[in-house]
């Protein structure tokens, strides 16, 4: 009855102010909107990508005859993990001197901050030049997965910062006032504290960058390369899913393959989101 009560005063708000009503019909036009987009691109790729999945597709090696996407994927894995453990360290770092150890009103912070967001703004195509010219070229590293990897790694560092340093926030003061009141000092009340209290959020942060490395191709094209096979090493050229569907789409011969490599990578994502939230939850729980 309450709910019901309540609704009706909202009706009645929303009838004497048109504004307030119409600006509620356009945020609900907006979200139905966005998620039928959503619901019409899954089953586009779902309906186009699942009748040619084969197990020929998930064969070790790829030729002109059948064009494999094992290779692809086993590289988007290595390529994943190896841009996380160069990029998560450094911008959970990077926000808990932001948000812990740094002075309130300091000027270098501002220009951290306005560096970060400037590089979140920064087109994939720009990293991947640089990574070129950088890691390719200077560094000499050729195509490889490392090189790949590395330019991956800046271009997420400040998705990683924000969210983190924004999580620290959320943490509340009075866990670190209890901290300290019972004698704990700075670092352990950070590592013990804040930093699990802030796990959720760090999470959501690491999900955003995982798909943004699975779905980039620009930036891999310019220092991963293109070779579709699993490198001996790290130093060794190979290319991602993206980068395999993007290539099976450009040359035309192999529409269905593309098709069902986006099937493949679309159950990757959501596979590594609900992980990652179950893995949020047990730690939350802990």
């Amino acid at each position: 009855m309450s709910n019901r009560i309540t609704m009706g005063e909202k009706m009645k708000t929303y009838l004497k102010h048109p504004g307030s009503l119409i600006l509620m019909l356009l945020v609900m036009l907006a979200a139905v909107l966005t998620f039928i987009v959503l619901l019409f691109l899954i089953a586009y790729i779902l309906i186009n990508g699942v009748p040619h999945i084969k197990p020929s597709l998930f064969s070790l090696h790829y030729t002109s005859e059948n064009a494999s996407l094992m290779p692809a994927l086993i590289n988007t894995i290595i390529m994943t993990l190896l841009s996380l453990l160069v990029a998560v360290p450094f911008g959970i770092f990077s926000a808990i001197f932001l948000v812990e150890y740094a002075g309130r009103g300091n000027r270098f912070i501002g220009v951290i901050r306005l560096t970060t967001e400037t590089l979140s703004g920064i087109p994939s195509i720009v990293y991947g030049l640089f990574g070129m010219l950088f890691f390719v070229n200077t560094l000499e590293w050729g195509f490889s997965l490392l090189a790949g990897a590395f330019t991956l790694a800046i271009m997420i560092l400040p998705l990683i910062m924000r969210t983190t340093e924004e999580a620290l926030k959320a943490v509340p003061d009075t866990y670190r006032e209890g901290s300290f009141g019972v004698g704990a000092g700075k670092l352990r009340t950070v590592f013990r504290i804040v930093l699990p209290s802030a796990i959720p959020g760090i999470l959501a942060g690491v999900i955003l960058a995982v798909g943004r490395i699975v779905g980039e191709t620009a930036a891999l094209i310019y220092t991963a390369g293109t070779v579709a096979k699993v490198p001996s090493s790290v130093m060794g050229s190979g290319r991602t899913l993206a980068v395999h569907m993007y290539n099976l789409s450009s040359e035309g011969l192999y529409m269905d393959q593309a098709y069902a490599t986006a099937v493949v990578l679309l159950v990757l994502v959501v596979g590594i989101n609900t992980l990652s939230s179950v893995v949020a939850r047990k730690l939350t729980k802990a």
